[in-house]
């Protein structure tokens, strides 16, 4: 670009207005100064062409400034004025009183029609999917009022650098919410902040996992990816009514991986009988627990069931993620650490945060200090349970008896081994979104495990307005291809 060094102030105010606008307007070196104006005001209306025929500006983009461009690439204004005069008449601008100059909206019929990349429609007609909350229910205005208050009392370190464990301000709020809501035990300075259970995993398998780890025998399969791209290899332990059957831990791992809370997929807690176990067995054999504390939060029918860590929390990591509570969209998560292990995990993660917003960090914290979290989470247990309370009754009606759904987003349809894949296949011939259990058996598991065989389905994820047809839909599906489930 053709830059001027004496600036008139005009041109120094002008620099600080209107919107950037790259344009190579490279001057020919071998070109006299005798119609130098005449070349500069060609081939700018030559640039813009251009980047109008090509896409880079595309209809109704708003232009700078006359007077701005013209001090951006050191023109005269009455050059640029023209220019954009030119092109008005020639159709390729548009001036509207009051808002600039844009791109003309309607293309120019001697201009190439613009690509674009053909788009594939969704294909899924009932949208059962699993791992994610109904998006509608994401509390926009909170968020927004939240963010509001977050920036503007932030420090100006906050936009700094940011620490690899985490916001500061965020880990506060975390660990007094933890302690009074899941009863976990911890202090600010032995919280990681991620992005994601999945991210948490993967630091752990880089810096605190052994070679082997315990895993629960169905879970979810990333789950166990991740676990092994770290070099760590897992190997099932069998689950039944009461959770994972502690008194069958191998020998040979230091470590296991539970959801005690609510095991993914069969939706069981870990009975107190198996808990005492775990933090016991941990005591005997210096060993580690895992604890991803899957759907904690979104409890209806039971009494609320504490984090495993509180019984222990030099032998429990403590892991979750605001996923399910707010929209997988927000990519946070943590880490409840013993103190022993913190600089360890640090070190796995390097000396800056490599992937989180922490202006995100900041506005879930305010989210929990001004008490909107509590809210939104009091709010969403009630919309599940009545949608939970829904599908229930649906199935009762059709003489499918769903085990009870205390907690979480999912439900698992009872069917015969026989009709399982039966079912799941005519699922995914009609388009259903839905799993089937037999996806999350660990592919080493045994016929230890007590797991019935059935439908594993998100009765969170469908639209409000499609819900009620969605789910008889699936009773019809159920009834057809299974007539006795």
């Amino acid at each position: 670009m053709i830059k001027s060094v004496n600036l008139d102030p005009w041109e120094q105010v002008a620099q600080h207005l209107g919107v950037d606008l790259y344009l190579d307007l490279q001057p020919d070196p071998s070109g006299s100064a005798r119609w130098r104006g005449a070349r500069r005001r060609q081939s700018l209306a030559t640039a813009l062409r251009a980047s109008i025929s090509d896409g880079r500006l595309a209809p109704g983009t708003r232009l700078p400034p006359y007077r701005s461009l013209a001090a951006d690439l050191g023109l005269a204004r009455g050059t640029v004025a023209a220019v954009y005069q030119e092109l008005i008449a020639e159709g390729w601008l548009v001036a509207r009183q009051g808002s600039g100059t844009h791109v003309a909206d309607t293309p120019r019929p001697d201009l190439p029609k613009p690509m674009t990349r053909q788009r594939k429609t969704p294909d899924t007609v009932h949208d059962f999917g699993l791992g994610q909350p109904n998006s509608s229910l994401f509390p926009r205005t909170e968020w927004i009022a939240a963010t509001r208050r977050a920036i503007t009392a932030a420090p100006d370190r906050a936009f700094g650098p940011g620490d690899p464990q985490g916001s500061e301000r965020l880990r506060v709020s975390l660990a007094g919410y933890l302690a009074r809501a899941r009863g976990v035990r911890t202090h600010p300075d032995d919280i990681v902040l991620t992005t994601s259970v999945m991210h948490a995993l993967d630091l752990l398998s880089r810096s605190v996992f052994g070679d082997v780890l315990a895993v629960e025998s169905h879970g979810l399969p990333f789950h166990r990816a991740v676990i092994e791209r770290g070099g760590t290899v897992t190997t099932p332990v069998p689950i039944d009514n009461d959770g994972a059957d502690i008194d069958q831990l191998p020998t040979d791992v230091s470590a296991v991986l539970l959801t005690p809370s609510h095991q993914f997929p069969t939706g069981v807690a870990l009975s107190p009988p198996r808990r005492a176990a775990a933090i016991e067995w941990a005591g005997d054999h210096d060993g580690l627990i895992v604890e991803d504390d899957y759907d904690g939060e979104l409890r209806y029918d039971r009494e609320p069931v504490g984090a495993l860590q509180a019984l222990n929390p030099d032998a429990v990591i403590y892991t979750g993620s605001v996923s399910k509570s707010l929209s997988p969209a927000v990519r946070i998560a943590w880490l409840v650490l013993p103190p022993r292990l913190v600089d360890r995990v640090r070190a796995a993660k390097g000396p800056r945060e490599p992937d989180a917003s922490i202006i995100d960090q900041l506005v879930l914290a305010e989210l929990i200090d001004s008490g909107a979290y509590d809210r939104h989470i009091r709010r969403s247990r009630q919309y599940y349970r009545r949608r939970r309370d829904h599908l229930t009754d649906a199935f009762a009606r059709a003489g499918v008896t769903i085990p009870g759904i205390a907690a979480g987003l999912h439900a698992v349809i009872p069917l015969s081994a026989e009709t399982e894949h039966v079912v799941f296949e005519a699922a995914a011939r009609r388009r259903y979104a839905l799993a089937a259990m037999s996806q999350y058996r660990h592919p080493h598991a045994d016929g230890g495990s007590v797991v019935p065989p059935g439908l594993v389905v998100g009765f969170g994820t469908p639209a409000a307005s499609t819900y009620h047809a969605d789910v008889s839909a699936l009773v019809s599906l159920v009834a057809e291809d299974a007539p006795n489930p």
